[in-house]
């Protein structure tokens, strides 16, 4: 049996990278896949490539910074598989920039609505349906940068993927007993399109991985694993947590 047989998972950013890789993940582990994201080409040819491979995958495009957008996803999971048991809520923006003096505070307001009031706005219609199959995993994707680690010029990502960990203990502590848990994943840097427009010449990249204590940066596949111990019963004593897939980059002073 797969890790998530029977399970039915919406994962938003699913358009590329980290999600991509995890859409496909829970898919080959057994998974229906609610596949979330802005972009409908690359939507469609993810859920191509997981149904060619044998899979069950619906796409349905959108902002998840629109509530109406979170009550859609949960809707079409339960219209055609029958409900909710798994929410990876990846999604997410680096954001504006620069020296926080110089931030913009339209700038500020759409990092904290796209990586923090999106992850509120998806666990309130997320939450309701897992209740309805006695329990469920919520995932955040959040970051090592203003948890262990301060960047310059990171203000507005920083305090929206930190303020993902307060939302995740205060979750887990408040629906706990009725099954549900709730985790924050916090990756190191990853090779992924916004991981490359973060480290966009060769020198900011080596930099990157040099943070590391593995002195790379990791695949979007290997995030994706540690997403589906969190989403799997693997991980069924695992709640309230700020998981690490850093690759050291919090321990590393090398």
């Amino acid at each position: 049996m797969t890790a998530l047989s029977n399970k039915v998972a919406i994962v938003t950013g699913a358009s590329s990278g980290i999600g991509h890789a995890t859409a496909k993940l829970f898919a080959r582990e057994g998974a229906r896949v609610v596949a979330a994201a802005r972009r409908q080409a690359e939507l469609d040819a993810l859920v191509e490539e997981i149904t060619q491979a044998g899979g069950h995958a619906v796409a349905l495009v959108g902002d998840v910074k629109d509530e109406r957008f979170a009550k859609d996803l949960v809707d079409l999971a339960k219209a055609r598989f029958g409900g909710l048991d798994v929410a990876f809520n990846n999604a997410g923006t680096m954001g504006e920039m620069g020296t926080t003096p110089d931030v913009p505070l339209s700038a500020w307001e759409d990092a904290i609505r796209t990586n923090l009031t999106s992850a509120f706005l998806g666990a309130k219609y997320q939450i309701p349906a897992m209740l309805e199959r006695s329990g469920g995993s919520l995932i955040f994707t959040s970051t090592f940068v203003g948890y262990t680690v301060g960047f310059p010029g990171t203000a507005a990502y920083a305090a929206s993927k930190a303020g993902l960990i307060g939302l995740t203990q205060t979750l887990a502590s408040e629906f706990g007993a009725q099954g549900i848990r709730v985790n924050a994943l916090l990756p190191g840097g990853t090779d992924t399109p916004m991981g490359r427009a973060f480290a966009s010449t060769p020198e900011a990249v080596a930099f990157v991985q040099g943070l590391h204590a593995l002195k790379r940066m990791a695949l979007p596949d290997e995030i994706a694993k540690s997403a589906l111990y969190l989403a799997s019963d693997a991980s069924s004593f695992t709640t309230g947590s700020a998981l690490l897939a850093d690759g050291g980059a919090s321990i590393s002073r090398t």
